[in-house]
């Protein structure tokens, strides 16, 4: 049976040794409690973090997945990549009141080499532009140049008369101007009565 502590051992802290030893058993038992549930913590953080990284490289995998690029068949030569395209021209396109003037950058292109053709809704042009020197593809360093046949069509945004349309070519600009088509102006007529 538990004595309760009189008033005077509750005042003066003094209180019999066996009560003093089970506090402390308890106090030690709380404290080991505390320390295991602490360890316990640690040990579900640790899983959870476990848990989480093995869910971060499942994604990375997944996302490597999605955006890796098929491999490169080495059995064909670089040169043999769409043998068949051709290039296309960059160009400038704008209006004056009586024309359509079309720019293009054609460097390295003699006149004799370009074939153009015009109808009154479309332009086309078509040229090749040759290499002056054989260079292996190992000696280079950048080859950004476009060398090969090339060639682009631009729809009008109005009618032009081809048959008065100009080419001329100065410092390896190519400049074609295209006489818009006059408006048909419309005349109003009476109806007689005869």
């Amino acid at each position: 049976m538990n004595k309760k502590p009189s008033f005077l051992e509750r005042l003066t802290g003094v209180l019999e040794e066996e009560e003093k030893e089970k506090i402390v058993s308890v106090n030690n038992k709380t404290a080991e409690a505390e320390a295991e549930e602490e360890e316990n913590d640690e040990e579900e953080k640790e899983r959870e973090r476990e848990k989480i990284a093995a869910e971060n490289e499942k994604a990375k995998a997944k996302k490597a997945k999605k955006i890796s690029l098929p491999q490169e068949e080495t059995s064909r030569p670089n040169d043999d990549w769409l043998p068949d395209s051709e290039g296309q021209l960059t160009i400038d396109v704008y209006q004056t009141p009586t024309e359509i003037v079309i720019k293009s950058t054609i460097a390295g292109v003699s006149p004799e080499d370009l074939d153009i053709t015009i109808t009154n809704d479309m332009v086309t042009v078509k040229g090749k532009r040759e290499k002056d020197e054989v260079i292996s593809d190992g000696d280079y360093y950048y080859q950004e140049c476009y060398w090969g046949a090339f060639s682009r069509s631009v729809i009008l945004p109005v009618d032009v008369e081809a048959e008065k349309a100009e080419a001329g070519m100065k410092n390896g600009i190519l400049t074609l101007r295209l006489p818009k088509v006059e408006k048909v102006k419309t005349r109003k007529i009476r109806v007689m009565t005869s």
